[in-house]
């Protein structure tokens, strides 16, 4: 049964995969990228963050499919326009663990810092940045987990991925070709997960042996 299945659908799985996992990968860095630096941004300025942290809630309350197809128009039946969306919800969790993060840094650290004569750039790169990481990495976890479920939402507008499968099999009532899309998504989200939780607490074992 299974070398059948495979027989028949192996090569276009693999393409599926393949695009799956580059939606995910290029979007979560690019998210987690704007969001470790406007989590930065709003943790220096408090104000701001108050009317701005409100707004981003809302926006990811956004269905994806609706995002997608307004970036569908915008920009056009495009790879790009996918990632483009999965990188605004990848950036969200993102943002929050990183604003949390940085705000929980206990005031002593900061005041060790400035005290041995780091400027605030220092600080947060040598300090705060370091001890937030287990709190920032958690966020890009989540995000990887989120993408990946939400890349199958390329196939909706004819742009690949494991989405395919699972819409070609809800449309033909097709058990298979469902869980031919379903089963490699939940285990990228399985693989990620564990890849990111293992590499986010690198940087925290190295800062507690240093301190």
């Amino acid at each position: 049964m299974i070398a059948e299945l495979l027989n028949t659908y192996g090569q276009s799985l693999m393409q599926a995969v393949l695009l799956h996992l580059e939606y995910t990968i290029v979007s979560v860095a690019a998210g987690s990228v704007i969001g470790v630096l406007l989590g930065i941004l709003l943790s220096r300025f408090q104000i701001l963050s108050r009317k701005i942290m409100p707004l981003l809630s809302i926006l990811q309350t956004i269905p994806g499919i609706a995002f997608i197809g307004v970036l569908f128009i915008l920009i056009g039946m495009y790879r790009i326009s996918v990632i483009a969306a999965l990188a605004v919800y990848a950036m969200f969790p993102v943002l929050k663990n990183t604003y949390t993060g940085l705000l929980e840094v206990e005031k002593q650290y900061k005041e060790a810092a400035k005290g041995i004569g780091m400027n605030q750039l220092q600080s947060l790169l040598q300090v705060e940045l370091p001890l937030a990481a287990n709190q920032i990495f958690a966020g890009i976890r989540m995000a990887a987990v989120y993408v990946v479920s939400w890349a199958t939402l390329a196939a909706m507008i004819g742009l690949g991925g494991l989405g395919d499968f699972v819409y070609q099999g809800t449309a033909s009532n097709n058990h298979v070709l469902i869980l031919i899309g379903a089963i490699p998504s939940a285990l990228l989200a399985i693989l990620l997960s564990y890849l990111i939780d293992f590499v986010g607490k690198l940087p925290g074992r190295k800062w507690r042996k240093q301190a």
